[in-house]
C-alpha cells in the first residue's frame, strides 16, 4: 500500500491527521481552507486515493467518511469550474465521429517525448519517469469506474480496451505492471505513489481531473472523451520514448513498455472515439460537451506538465 504523503499546507494538514486517527476517532468538521494551489492538489489526490489501493497507515472505512466526501466534492468543483474556466468550448463546426482526430492534430503543444527522443538527459528522463509514475502504476483505473456508467453498447467496446490494458489476462502483462518493472530495472521504486511527494502541482492537478471523472456519473462524458484524446496522442509519443531511451542506454524493461503503446494505442483510438464516444452520444446526445471536454482538458493538463518539467530542466517550451 501507498503511504501517506507529506502535507503541502494547513488543509492537507488537517486531512492526513484526521486520517491517522480512524477508527479511534471519528473525522471532526475540516472547515481549513487550502493554502495553496499546490495544497489543493495534494489534498485531493490523498482523498482519491482511498478509492484506490489506499494507505498503508489508514483505515479501508475512510472512504466513506461523510466529512472526507464532503472536503472531497469541494475540491473537485473547484478543480472542475478551473478547468471549465479555461475550456474555449465545443469546437465549432467540428463533428465527433469524423473531425475528432483532425482537432486533435491541429493541437500543437510543448512535446516532453520529443524532447526524450532527441535531447534530454538521463537525469531527466529519471525526473519524468518519477513523476509519471502517479499515473503509470494505476494505470486504466479511473477508466474502469466510468464502465457501470455507460449504456450497454458504449459499455462492451470499453470493456474490450480496458481488457487489453489489464494484460488480457495475463497478471505479469498489466500495463502498470509493465511500467513497475520498468521502474525497477531502471533503479526506481515501483510501488504506487512513491514519487507523490516530489510531484508537482500540475502532475497532481492531470492525476486528480482523471479521477474526478471517472468518480462522478455526471461526468462519465468527460472520462471517455479524456480516454480517447489520450489513446489519439499516445502512440506517436510512445515511439519516441521508447527511441529516447534506447538512446541513453535504459533497460529493456522500461522501453518495452512504451513499445508496447505504440501498436496497441493506434488500434485503441479508433475503439475509444468511435465504439464507445461515438456510440455514447448516439444513445445519450446531451453528453457530446462533456466529451469534448474532457479531450480538452486531456490537451491542456498535458501541456501544463510539459511546460512545467522543461521549464524545470531549463528547455525552452
Amino acid at each position: 500500500m501507498t503511504d501517506l504523503p507529506k502535507p503541502r499546507g494547513r488543509l492537507g494538514d488537517a486531512i492526513l491527521g484526521a486520517l491517522r486517527d480512524l477508527p479511534v476517532r471519528p473525522v471532526p468538521r475540516i472547515d481549513a481552507l487550502p493554502e495553496s494551489a499546490d495544497d489543493a492538489a495534494l489534498t485531493l489526490w490523498v482523498l482519491h486515493e482511498l478509492s484506490y489501493g489506499g494507505f498503508a497507515e489508514v483505515d479501508d472505512g475512510a472512504e466513506r467518511e461523510p466529512e472526507l466526501l464532503r472536503v472531497r466534492q469541494r475540491l473537485e468543483d473547484e478543480l472542475e469550474a478551473a478547468l471549465r474556466d479555461r475550456w474555449p468550448g465545443v469546437p465549432d463546426g467540428v463533428e465527433l465521429a469524423t473531425g475528432f482526430f483532425d482537432w486533435l492534430a491541429g493541437h500543437d503543444g510543448p512535446s516532453l517525448a520529443r524532447h526524450v527522443q532527441t535531447e534530454a538527459t538521463d537525469d531527466q528522463v529519471l525526473d519524468l519517469l518519477r513523476v509519471r509514475s502517479i499515473y503509470h502504476l494505476k494505470e486504466a483505473d479511473p477508466t474502469t469506474f466510468t464502465v457501470p456508467r455507460l449504456p450497454v453498447a458504449a459499455k462492451a467496446p470499453l470493456v474490450e480496451l480496458q481488457y487489453d490494458e489489464y494484460g488480457v489476462g495475463d497478471p505479469a502483462r498489466l500495463h502498470a505492471q509493465l511500467f513497475a518493472r520498468g521502474m525497477e530495472a531502471s533503479g526506481l521504486r515501483p510501488e504506487a505513489g512513491a514519487y507523490v511527494d516530489e510531484s508537482p502541482l500540475e502532475v497532481l492537478e492531470q492525476n486528480n481531473a482523471l479521477s474526478m471523472f471517472g468518480l462522478q456519473r455526471r461526468l462519465r462524458g468527460a472520462s471517455v472523451g479524456h480516454l480517447a484524446a489520450f489513446e489519439a496522442t499516445s502512440s506517436m509519443p510512445s515511439r519516441r520514448m521508447a527511441q529516447g531511451l534506447q538512446r541513453l542506454g535504459f533497460p529493456a524493461e522500461m522501453v518495452g513498455y512504451y513499445t508496447e503503446h505504440v501498436e496497441a494505442d493506434a488500434v485503441h483510438e479508433q475503439v475509444a472515439l468511435r465504439d464507445v464516444c461515438v456510440t455514447l452520444v448516439r444513445e445519450e446526445p446531451p453528453l457530446e460537451p462533456d466529451i469534448w471536454f474532457g479531450a480538452w482538458a486531456c490537451l491542456d493538463l498535458e501541456d501544463r506538465v510539459a511546460r512545467r518539467l522543461l521549464d524545470g530542466w531549463g528547455v525552452s517550451a
